[in-house]
């Protein structure tokens, strides 16, 4: 195994037992990088330099005995939302072109605490509007979507080409490219993660977090952006028991699994039923409001996002990509009551979540209802007839996480019959991270899902 291909766990531990250093481990993940991002384009900007002085650094810190913890010497990409001072933050759109970051966001500043390596920016749908990504190229098929808008994340850490990466969630953007490219997506409770310095889409619905190999990285990552010691609950022990004994699984009646594709659900069920036999209680659920679900996200995301773009949207309308100027200028177009409406339909959705949640600890259910589509196709048709836009398809699933503020993990549970990622989407209760990364850690133990990293040469 090449040192690129480590999870962040292993590769933490290798370091801190002197038997890799950060300097080898960056270098192996810089020369992945090279090897694949002319055919993946994950990557907005490279810090190949920033990088390798950063890992000197960590290695002389090690050296001297002052081991800052298991980010220490990490290789990590931040999506182009989060800046980074001195560092451009393109949201890989035009508008942006000559910005430079006076200030580090908060999670970048606590990565860089905690001893994380910086090797580059990663690619979003052009201010995160979007569901796929259509500049980056999905690790495994690259004539598939990555997935979006935190498509470059997920691929660099799907290729070997970071160790792992920070995305933003606003309707599903690190979920959905997770469980296409066949990694590990948390999107944290609602203000959990400090957001600024990032790029806002939505600033009610907007969420940072990790994308990485295994659940236990997630949870590395997670007690390093929020601050906590290793006390922190959200940090599995090394050698946690693969189980979810005890523990009450909602298994949804209503909406998740309406209109999935059947491989998808198979899988789901079969991750499902695994979780059984680990302990687990399965549990019959019904989504409460699910009819409200579609148009309280866009009744909130369009106005906020349109808000936050009025001026340069007014200043220069051509420098945005058509599909999200069109977005924008919807958003001018809805009355304040829409608006308004959706904020009580929230509301009310969020208390009828937390009962249900009452009932459970952890709701599972598919990430998306579908694997990675061809690159360019734009809807889906469904057995009874129904379309749907493929971005409509994508956010249909993860939506309610972020309407809710409810934390919510995605992990690989298999693959389709043309062998496309797909994933089992965990939802829990607020500040209940510890409990989703329990779930999804014994099911990764004792079921592991490996995708091989992409090679170098022509897309399949």
């Amino acid at each position: 195994m090449q040192p690129y291909e480590m999870s962040l766990a292993a590769a933490a531990q290798a370091i801190r037992q002197r038997r890799l250093s950060p300097v080898e481990l960056t270098d192996s993940v810089l020369a992945r990088l090279e090897q694949v991002e002319p055919r993946l384009q994950a990557f907005v900007t490279v810090t190949a330099q920033r990088a390798r002085r950063a890992a000197r650094r960590a290695e002389r810190e090690i050296a001297a005995g002052r081991y800052r913890g298991p980010l220490h010497g990490i290789p990590m990409g931040l999506k182009d939302l989060i800046d980074v001072a001195g560092e451009a933050t393109t949201a890989s759109s035009r508008v942006r072109a000559g910005h430079r970051a006076a200030s580090d966001s908060t999670v970048h500043a606590r990565l860089t605490a905690a001893g994380a390596v910086l090797v580059g920016k990663t690619h979003t749908h052009e201010f995160a509007y979007g569901l796929t990504t259509p500049q980056t190229r999905n690790a495994l098929f690259p004539d598939r979507i990555a997935g979006g808008s935190s498509g470059g994340s997920a691929v660099a850490v799907a290729a070997g080409a970071a160790t792992f990466a920070l995305g933003t969630d606003t309707g599903g953007s690190i979920r959905v490219p997770a469980a296409l490219n066949g990694t590990v997506g948390l999107k944290p409770t609602y203000g959990l993660v400090l957001r600024h310095g990032v790029t806002s889409l939505s600033w009610s619905l907007d969420h940072v977090g990790p994308l990485t190999r295994t659940v236990e990285d997630a949870g590395l990552v997670l007690s390093a952006l929020t601050g906590h010691d290793p006390r922190d609950p959200a940090s599995l022990p090394p050698n946690a028991e693969p189980d979810a004994r005890g523990l009450r699984i909602g298994v949804p009646r209503t909406y998740y699994f309406d209109r999935v594709d059947p491989d998808v659900e198979a899988a789901v069920r079969r991750a499902i039923a695994h979780l059984e036999e680990l302990g687990a209680h399965l549990v019959d659920v019904d989504i409460p409001m699910t009819r409200y679900i579609q148009a309280t996200q866009w009744g909130l995301m369009v106005p906020e996002a349109t808000a936050y773009h009025e001026r340069t949207l007014r200043a220069v309308p051509d420098l945005y990509q058509a599909d999200v100027r069109v977005l924008l200028e919807a958003g001018e177009l809805m009355p304040a009551g829409d608006y308004l409406r959706a904020q009580r339909a929230r509301t009310l959705m969020r208390q009828e979540w937390a009962r249900m949640l009452a009932d459970v600890d952890v709701v599972a259910a598919p990430t998306v209802p579908l694997t990675a589509v061809p690159a360019g196709q734009e809807s889906v048709t469904w057995a009874d007839g129904t379309a749907e836009s493929v971005s409509d398809a994508y956010v249909r699933l993860s939506a309610p996480a972020n309407i809710t503020g409810v934390p919510a993990l995605t992990v690989p549970v298999g693959h389709d019959r043309a062998g496309l990622p797909i994933g089992m989407q965990l939802l829990g209760r607020p500040l209940a991270e510890a409990v989703l990364l329990r779930v999804g850690h014994a099911y990764e133990r004792t079921r592991p899902v490996r995708t091989a990293a992409p090679c170098s040469g022509s897309p399949r």
